[in-house]
């Protein structure tokens, strides 16, 4: 079966939908491509809108990057005078105030309702233009204390991937910033689109968890076929199904302290928090692409009841089950 979208089935974008990122002298080409990767690329057939989509910079003439090459750009910051998304991929170097002509047009573009974006080290410049007061915000957890420091009036959150604010967001270091936009993405086109550009990356669409369990050490080998990773893929398609850390201990033929040190060493959380990641993902799913109703999704995704469903999706989301199916399919 086919599974290019036929016209029809792309989300109504037009006008279409202007994305502007901010490259500046010295930009890492990794985080300037976080964003090109998921925006700039011609996706049409998987069901993902058509951007007009634009790189600007402050800067006039060829930028450095980081890695010994230079990048042309030929939008300056007037691009991101009608642009609905703006995306600030990082910054390069906190001790630095970023131009005043950016500040002043990121300030006017969130002034008439245009989404921003501050990814790593792009939080600082959203931060110092004082988009960020008074509201939540992340950034690589490496910085966190300093931008602490230089911004108190922020309520920054080290220990997150990303955050929604609705109309500015903000993520963690690195990879996150893909997480992040990919979430974006999702907000703009739904979640279908979101998926698609997520599997062509051969990432997750929605990595659940926090950049904390990255801060002391990386995630070690798991290797294919491992009794632990088997048990993780069965128990993910198996939620409905009552889970305890014994019988699961049990089934990996593991004694209970073999497998909770084993586990959070391949998952850097418990078996508690790692269930009801994978149930707030499985139930996100069901309410984005079924018409179930939310008792049928709270039993499917292993919640028991809709009010505990409800319980948990406001602790997780800061929103109900309902008002998120409304947000991501456009209800």
């Amino acid at each position: 079966m086919s599974t290019a979208a036929s016209s029809d089935d792309l989300p109504d974008l037009s006008p279409r939908h202007v994305v502007a990122v901010v490259a500046f002298d010295r930009i890492s080409p990794f985080h300037l491509s976080v964003p090109c990767v998921v925006f700039g690329e011609d996706r049409q057939g998987g069901g993902v809108p058509s951007f007009d989509f634009r790189v600007c910079a402050a800067e006039t003439g060829a930028l450095a990057t980081t890695a010994g090459f230079s990048i042309a750009v030929t939008h300056g910051l007037e691009a991101l005078a009608d642009a609905h998304t703006i995306i600030v991929p990082s910054w390069r170097d906190p001790d630095e105030m970023p131009p005043a002509a950016l500040l002043d047009a990121l300030r006017a573009a969130h002034a008439r309702g245009a989404l921003l974006v501050g990814l790593c080290l792009g939080a600082f410049v959203l931060a110092a233009a004082g988009i960020l007061d008074g509201r939540p915000a992340s950034t690589h957890w490496a910085w966190a204390d300093d931008f602490a420091r230089r911004y108190p009036r922020v309520r920054l959150d080290p220990d997150v991937l990303y955050v929604d604010d609705g109309d500015v967001l903000t993520s963690a270091g690195t990879a996150a910033g893909l997480d992040c936009c990919l979430h974006v993405l999702r907000k703009i086109c739904g979640t279908r689109a979101a998926n698609h550009v997520a599997r062509r990356l051969v990432v997750s669409p929605h990595r659940q968890g926090g950049q904390a369990q990255y801060v002391q050490q990386p995630m070690p080998p798991n290797p294919r076929g491992d009794r632990l990773s088997a048990l993780l893929d069965w128990v993910s398609s198996n939620l409905a199904a009552p889970h305890t850390l014994d019988t699961l201990a049990a089934r990996a033929l593991m004694s209970r302290r073999t497998f909770t040190r084993r586990f959070r060493l391949a998952t850097g959380t418990t078996v508690g928090a790692w269930l009801l990641a994978q149930r707030l993902a499985r139930a996100q799913q069901l309410l984005e692409s079924t018409e179930e109703s939310v008792e049928t999704i709270a039993t499917s995704a292993g919640f028991g009841s809709a009010a505990s469903l409800r319980q948990h999706f406001a602790d997780a989301f800061r929103t109900s089950p309902s008002a998120w199916r409304r947000e991501f399919r456009g209800d």
